[in-house]
């Protein structure tokens, strides 16, 4: 591919070529490839990318973008049974009218003198996931669960000063190994496989901590499969009988109709708040939580911004800002415990405004329904012939594993399904080419279940 000749961007005016030489010429330097020879030469591409030519009109550009996205199927206009961490909740109406305000939809950062409204904002949606979860100190978001769940057990290892963590329940491949990259070189992860019905194995757990080496053992409410794991609460026995902290990550919808992870021994709560009016987008839409009980030496351990409330000068005014705002790499810069840029806040304006509209009442509601409707799904799949869906017997929410007793694949079935206007099953293939991963939410009916049944029944 030959390189393409200079040229100035419409929308990039430091790109026209003259300019290009005067800043180049200003830092004393002939050209922009002397700012990467710090980059090993093994590391660099040494070709241009593979790259279409560039589109030289705004006209030609819309066109082209319009062509691709119509070539797309998104789950408004075509029945999806996709989950695994991405959620077709319905978001009411008013969560997007409150984010897109300009105020919140377009502020990027400031100080309480100029931002009193997000600040406040961003304080009450902490109030509300604390209640949720019955923590007393919750942060302003990062940018995602799988992030959430690294800074948990990092946080953990700083407190207890030891290695090894432990991952005990059936967790996302995705998310296993974006923990484990954001942990290391510190920590360690050691995986301990669930026993066959889904469960962690409680006799391999104590084996581990018998070493007296791990910070912390890691669960998920409910697991990657969705199963609500009835091992939860002996989990945090074990591991405060061995001095390690317990982390649990959580998927706070589901926290209406089940105990939150602090209620049974949780040192550290940590998940997505996709589920909580954020709208699925292309898989994204995501924003982490951590939370804690105010005690000291965890609150000193959180990277992460919190926002307080403080009296003012002014009898009976308020304000709302940091709280020890120190303990961040906004202060620390290099000798930050982890660097916090760019925070998913809005995300975490949305889901307060979700929550409050919810209310008690309404979080439990929704919870019953994702419980009866997974339930009726496991049910109606598992009488259809050549569907098998393992763990039965057991509770799980909105995620549940199908397996395909017959001689088509997971992906030989989702291509049949799609031919019908169904998004199936994400795909396990750690699990072998015959498992696949339903979800159901408030979103499907019943008629959308039997529908899904009625299909795969046609599917030889």
């Amino acid at each position: 591919m030959t390189a393409t000749p200079p040229h100035a961007h419409p929308y990039i005016p430091n790109s026209a070529p003259a300019v290009r030489r005067a800043m180049l010429k200003a830092v004393g330097t002939d050209s922009v490839e002397d700012f990467y020879a710090d980059i090993p030469a093994s590391l660099r591409l040494h070709r241009p990318l593979n790259l279409p030519a560039p589109l030289r009109s705004e006209a030609g550009l819309v066109r082209h973008l319009e062509e691709l996205l119509a070539g797309g199927r998104s789950t408004r206009d075509t029945l999806s049974f996709l989950g695994a961490g991405c959620y077709p909740h319905h978001v009411p109406a008013v969560v997007d009218e409150v984010v897109n305000r300009s105020e919140f939809l377009t502020a990027y950062a400031g100080e309480p003198y100029e931002d009193h409204g997000r600040f406040q904002a961003m304080w009450e949606y902490q109030s509300l996931m604390a209640e949720l979860l019955a923590a007393e100190v919750v942060n302003v978001p990062v940018y995602d669960g799988f992030q959430a769940a690294g800074t948990a057990l990092r946080m953990a290892g700083r407190v207890t000063g030891r290695r090894r963590l432990l991952a005990v329940s059936d967790t996302a491949p995705e998310q296993l190994s974006k923990v484990t990259d954001y942990v290391r070189p510190e920590h360690e992860v050691t995986v301990l496989p669930p026993r066959a019905d889904g469960r962690a194995d409680l006799d391999a757990v104590r084996a581990e901590l018998a070493a007296g080496d791990v910070a912390a053992v890691w669960a998920q409410a409910p697991a990657y499969s969705g199963l609500v794991d009835e091992g939860l609460p002996d989990l945090a026995e074990l591991a405060h009988e061995a001095g390690a902290l317990y982390v649990v990550g959580c998927n706070p919808l589901t926290l209406g109709v089940l105990a939150p992870p602090a209620d049974y021994g949780a040192d550290i709560a940590c998940g997505d708040i996709q589920p909580l009016g954020v709208h699925m987008s292309y898989g994204g839409g995501n924003a982490g939580f951590l939370a804690t009980q105010d005690v000291e030496q965890l609150v000193a351990e959180f990277p992460t911004r919190l926002f307080g409330l403080v009296p003012t000068s002014v009898e009976g005014e308020y304000g709302f800002g940091d709280v020890a705002f120190e303990r961040t790499s906004f202060a620390l810069r290099e000798e930050g415990r982890e660097w916090v840029g760019t925070a998913s806040a809005l995300h975490g304006i949305g889901a307060g405004v979700y929550l409050a509209l919810m209310g008690p009442h309404g979080m439990r509601e929704i919870g019953e329904t994702v419980l009866a409707h997974t339930a009726y799904a496991k049910r109606r799949l598992a009488e259809v012939p050549g569907v098998e869906v393992p763990q039965a017997d057991a509770v799980h929410f909105a995620d549940f594993p199908v397996r395909f007793t017959g001689s088509r694949t997971a992906v030989e079935v989702n291509a049949a399904l799609l031919e019908h206007g169904i998004f199936g099953g994400a795909l396990r293939p750690e699990r072998g080419p015959h498992e696949a991963l339903f979800c159901v939410t408030e979103t499907h009916t019943t008629a959308d279940i039997d529908r899904l049944a009625d299909t795969l029944k046609g599917i030889p």
